[in-house]
Parts: C-alpha cells; sequence; structure tokens
C-alpha cells in the first residue's frame, strides 16, 4: 500500500509501544518517517525495522517538552525529509499515585510530557502546515481521560488533549488540516507493563484481569492503535476532524 507515498510523518515517544508500531504502519503505507524519541539512540531500533523492510524513516532524539527543542527538530526533518504532512503526538510517560499521595513534581512532570508536549509540536508543525494548506495532527488521549484510580494527573492531561484536539480541529480546519485524537484502553505496551508491577502483579496477569472485565476479553495490541492512528492520517478520513476515538474493546 502506497497511500502516504509523497508524505512526511513525525511520530514521537516512538522507540516502542503505541509510538512504534505506528511509525512502522506509516513507514509500510509509503510515508518517510521521523521517529522522534528522548535520544535518537532510543529511536534507532525502530528506524532499522522500517528501513529493514525497504521504507524510509530517520531517528531524531528530542525533549518534547522543550519547545525549542522541538522547533530545532522540525526545522531539521523539513531539510532532511522534506516537508512535514503528519503529526502523531505519542510521547507520554505515567507517575502514578493515589491524589492524596502525589508529589506536586509528579503531577507537573506528567502533565508538561503528555499534555504540553502536544502544544509544542503541535504549534510548531501548524506553522508549516498552515503555509502548504495541508496537515493531519493525531493526539494520543487515554481510556484514563474518563478517570482512574491512581491517575489523577495521567487522567487530566489526557482529557486536556481531547480539549486541545477539539480547539485545533475549529482553529486549523480552514487550513485543511485535520486533528482528532485516539483514546486507547488498556493495550500491551512497556506502559501498562509499569502498571501491573506497581500494583504487584506480572504483565500477564494484569492483562489477564483486564480481559477478564473487557467485552472483547482480551486486551489490546500496539499494531489496532496503529491502524486507527493511520487511518485518521489518511484521506480516507478526510472529513474527519475533532474527533476522540475510543480504542478499548468495548470497555465502558
Amino acid at each position: 500500500m502506497t497511500r502516504f507515498a509523497g508524505k512526511v510523518a513525525v511520530v514521537t515517544g516512538a522507540a516502542q509501544g503505541i509510538g512504534a508500531a505506528t511509525a512502522r504502519r506509516l513507514a509500510e503505507e509509503g510515508a518517510a518517517v521521523a521517529v522522534v524519541d528522548l535520544t535518537a539512540e532510543r529511536a534507532q531500533a525502530t528506524v532499522d525495522a522500517i528501513t529493514a523492510k525497504g521504507g524510509t524513516a530517520r531517528a531524531y532524539g528530542c525533549d518534547v517538552a522543550d519547545y525549542d527543542a522541538v522547533a530545532a527538530v522540525f526545522a531539521t526533518v523539513v531539510e532532511e525529509l522534506g516537508a512535514l504532512h503528519i503529526l502523531v503526538n505519542n510521547a507520554g510517560i505515567t507517575r502514578d499515585n493515589l491524589f492524596f499521595k502525589m508529589a506536586k513534581a509528579d503531577w507537573d512532570t506528567v502533565l508538561t510530557v503528555n499534555l504540553t508536549s502536544a502544544y509544542n509540536c503541535s504549534h510548531v508543525a501548524q506553522g508549516y502546515m498552515v503555509k502548504q494548506k495541508y496537515g493531519k495532527i493525531v493526539s494520543l488521549s487515554s481510556r484514563s481521560a474518563l478517570g482512574n484510580r491512581g491517575q489523577a494527573n495521567y487522567a487530566a492531561a489526557k482529557a486536556g488533549i481531547q480539549g486541545l484536539t477539539a480547539t485545533l480541529a475549529i482553529e486549523l480546519g480552514p487550513f485543511n488540516i485535520n486533528v482528532n485524537a485516539v483514546a486507547p484502553g488498556y493495550i500491551a505496551t512497556p506502559m501498562t507493563a509499569t502498571t501491573a508491577e506497581r500494583v504487584g502483579a506480572t504483565p500477564e496477569e494484569h492483562q489477564s484481569q483486564v480481559a477478564d472485565r473487557t467485552p472483547l476479553r482480551r486486551v489490546g495490541q500496539p499494531e489496532e492503535v496503529a491502524a486507527v492512528v493511520t487511518f485518521l492520517v489518511s484521506e480516507d478520513a478526510s472529513y474527519v476532524s475533532g474527533q476522540t476515538l475510543y480504542v478499548n474493546g468495548g470497555a465502558r
């Protein structure tokens, strides 16, 4: 499939999990992918997986919580890959704790990495997209945006993503820029493995517990979220904007 031939995509937090799966999927369908993570070394494995299959990708190191760093890296991406058509805001972390135990530093860090980074990347990217009158932005929210015990910081950040998405769709729509969000439920990633360890379970035990209360009776895989992201940045979704799509196996 080559529906992204000639397109350049930036995927943040792309060293592993959903970000890596999304970068691979976009490259498989013809996009040149800027694989962004905290360091280029972390991103290189994803690049290697893409190029091994004949795709085009480059690794970039960037602290997406730093606006100036984002501006510099995106300028380099445009210089080296030729443009910036697609942005996937995937970078994120957790610092879980019950609210009364939650340190201010953990609140600040999670809001900055999960929400402010989406502002930074989207703000820089829209400068390129408005000029070319074309762009696709997808940001990763979460089922936790609806509330989740022990995740006040993460839930607030992911709810913020949904508000940011709806507003950017209104403001950027006149420039032919689609802005959407994807809100995964429980996906088998290194992040959810860390959550399992926090509650004293192995990843396999935790996944089994979650699967038992999920209508589809299993947890999701990164590739399943990547498929939805890929749809939203494609022309198949050309009239979809301002939406948050939940990918959670029917869980409520």
